[in-house]
C-alpha cells in the first residue's frame, strides 16, 4: 500500500490529508485565527452542579460554561478498564460542589449554544508514548500486531509506568528501546508537574496547558514508518516541519518533500472534500459569533 501525507498550508489555513493508494482517508484543517480547544488544559471553577441530569457546568473562561459529566469525573487511582461503570456507583454532588476549581481537558469543541464537554481524565501526548496521570492502566496500540513485541512494549512500560498513573504505548514505539521510553515519560511527566504547578498557584478559570499546531501533530501522530512521502507546498510550513521532525522522528525527516504546488490536494481529489469539512468549520464559527452576540 502507497501512503502520502499532503500538507497545503497558506496565510489562511493549513490542510493536512492521509492518502492512501490515491484515496483520502484522513483529513485536517485547521484555520489561521480559530480556537481549536480540543487537548487545551484549564483550571476551571464549577458554577451549577445539576443532579437530576448527573453533570455540571464549569467556567473555563469561554463565552460559554464547559459541561462535564459524572462519569467524566475522575479520582486518582482509578482504574481505567473500570471508568465507564462511574455514573453508577458515584453522584456528581458527591464529586463537585459550586464554586470547587477543578483541572479539565476539553473533549469536544463547543458547537452552536452548546459549551465544550470537558474531562478531569486528562492525557498527555508524546510522538510514542501517552501519558494518563490520572487512572491506572497500560496499553498498546492496536496497530502494533506482532504479539512479540506487544509483549516486550508491555512489559517495558510496566517496569517504568509511575505509580497511579496509566501509559499507552503508541503505534509509533514499536522497536523503540527502553531509554528512548525513559527520556520521553520523564519528558510527559515534567509537563504534568508543570500543569499541577500552575493549576496550585493560579486562580480559575484559566488556560493551563494548550494543545500543540496541526503541524507539529502531523508529525507526532500522523508521520510513521509506513507514510512513504509527506508532501508540503509552503516554504516555512516545510521548515517548521523538518524542524519538528529533526526532534520527534529523525529517521523519517528525509520523507518530507517541497511541492511547489497550489493545487497539491488535486492529485487525490481530495479539494471537495476538504471544501465541504471548511465549510463546517465556517458554519459553527458563524454561529458561535452569533451566540456570542
Amino acid at each position: 500500500m502507497n501512503k502520502e501525507i499532503l500538507v497545503d498550508a497558506n496565510a489562511f489555513n493549513t490542510r493536512v490529508a492521509v492518502v492512501e493508494d490515491g484515496t483520502p482517508v484522513e483529513l485536517y484543517v485547521e484555520q489561521e485565527g480559530s480556537e481549536r480547544l480540543v487537548g487545551n488544559i484549564y483550571l476551571g471553577k464549577v458554577q451549577n452542579v445539576l443532579p437530576g441530569m448527573q453533570a455540571a457546568f464549569v467556567d473555563i473562561g469561554l463565552e460559554k460554561n464547559a459541561f462535564l459529566y459524572a462519569g467524566d469525573v475522575f479520582t486518582p487511582g482509578d482504574a481505567y478498564d473500570e471508568l465507564e461503570n462511574i455514573p453508577e456507583t458515584r453522584k456528581i454532588s458527591d464529586m463537585l460542589k459550586p464554586g470547587q476549581s477543578v483541572v479539565v481537558q476539553v473533549a469536544k469543541d463547543p458547537v452552536g449554544t452548546k459549551g465544550a464537554r470537558v474531562t478531569t481524565h486528562l492525557t498527555l501526548a508524546g510522538r510514542s508514548l501517552v501519558l494518563m496521570p490520572t487512572v491506572e492502566y497500560i496499553g498498546v496500540s492496536r496497530r502494533i500486531e506482532k504479539e512479540d513485541e506487544r509483549t516486550r512494549l508491555r512489559k517495558l512500560i510496566k517496569e517504568l509506568k509511575p505509580e497511579g498513573m496509566g501509559v499507552i504505548v503508541r503505534t509509533a514505539s514499536a522497536g523503540r528501546t527502553k531509554e528512548a521510553f525513559t527520556e520521553e515519560l520523564d519528558s510527559l511527566k515534567l509537563l504534568y508537574a508543570e500543569i499541577q504547578k500552575k493549576a496550585k498557584t493560579m486562580k480559575a478559570p484559566k488556560l493551563l496547558h494548550e494543545e500543540q499546531s496541526l503541524l507539529y501533530r502531523t508529525v507526532r501522530d500522523l508521520l510513521m514508518r509506513d507514510v512513504d512521502r509527506l508532501f508540503v507546498n509552503d516554504r516555512d510550513a516545510y521548515n517548521e516541519l523538518c524542524e519538528i521532525a529533526s526532534v520527534m522522528a529523525p529517521k523519517l525527516k528525509a520523507r518530507i518533500l517541497f511541492k511547489d504546488s497550489e493545487a497539491l490536494f488535486e492529485r487525490c481529489e481530495a479539494e471537495s472534500k476538504i471544501d465541504k469539512a471548511r465549510g463546517g468549520v465556517d458554519r459553527h464559527r458563524r454561529q458561535h459569533r452569533q451566540v456570542c452576540r
